[in-house]
């Protein structure tokens, strides 16, 4: 039987945490029937043989491999299509994210009726410097996109499936999901989540891929909204 939930879950080089997220989510979710789709994104550190130990006893856990590190929005988008559930919620396996938020947003998506729950960091965990980088690139993406999104950097969000499964998605996208679910007629709302501390492994983000390709990929996202198709059938005969 399908589950109600999956969880896509991008992993690059977080082995240590793998367990503890797992353990966490499984807490979360007690009497929830869900899957979670762990997508390796070519991990050097023995991320995928953690995954597959962890899978001898974990059987809500899917692996979904990579040849080669092909980036965060290539694992949202295999995810996306490995995902069996009505509903996905999207989280980091860094451990920052945490997974008892999970129901917060599922609760807020029904309530709502919306397309999608896009969480917010209420207080983040992060040195100033990077919260610093953190707001010019969500600045910049909001500014160029006409958006209001509090956090587009955000990993941890809850989408109806068909909301996302034939999204076209290039790489840098995945920072840019709430958008493009509006672009398709979708509707999204946020709801604030907690955010901790990084314990093990290293962040993945610094000036550049925080604010320097936010700002490209504004610019592609923008792009898109001006040539996006627009039209209602008023009748078929």
């Amino acid at each position: 039987m399908s589950p109600e939930l999956s969880l896509v879950v991008p992993v690059f080089n977080e082995r240590e945490n793998l367990a503890p997220l797992l353990l966490e989510i499984a807490a979360a979710l007690r009497g929830t029937p869900y899957e979670v789709v762990a997508v390796d994104d070519g991990s050097t550190d023995g991320s995928l043989d953690e995954l597959k130990h962890l899978k001898a006893t974990d059987v809500a856990l899917r692996i979904v491999s990579f040849e080669r590190n092909s980036g965060q929005t290539a694992a949202f988008a295999a995810g996306f299509q490995a995902a069996r559930g009505a509903t996905i919620v999207t989280i980091d396996a860094d451990l920052q994210n945490d997974p008892a938020d999970i129901p917060v947003l599922l609760a807020e998506l029904r309530r709502s009726g919306a397309s999608a729950v896009v969480g917010y960091r209420a207080n983040r965990h992060d040195t100033p410097w990077k919260r610093l980088q953190s707001r010019i690139a969500n600045g910049v993406r909001n500014w160029l996109n006409h958006e209001t999104i509090r956090d587009t950097g955000c990993s941890l969000k809850a989408f109806r499936a068909e909301a996302v499964r034939d999204l076209p998605l290039f790489n840098g996208m995945h920072r840019f999901l709430p958008t493009l679910v509006r672009m398709r007629g979708g509707t999204v709302t946020e709801a604030p989540v907690r955010h901790r501390p990084r314990l093990h492994g290293k962040t993945k983000y610094g000036m550049w891929n925080r604010v320097f390709r936010a700002l490209a990929d504004a610019f592609a996202v923008r792009w898109m909204q001006r040539r996006a198709l627009r039209y209602r059938v008023r009748e078929e005969v």
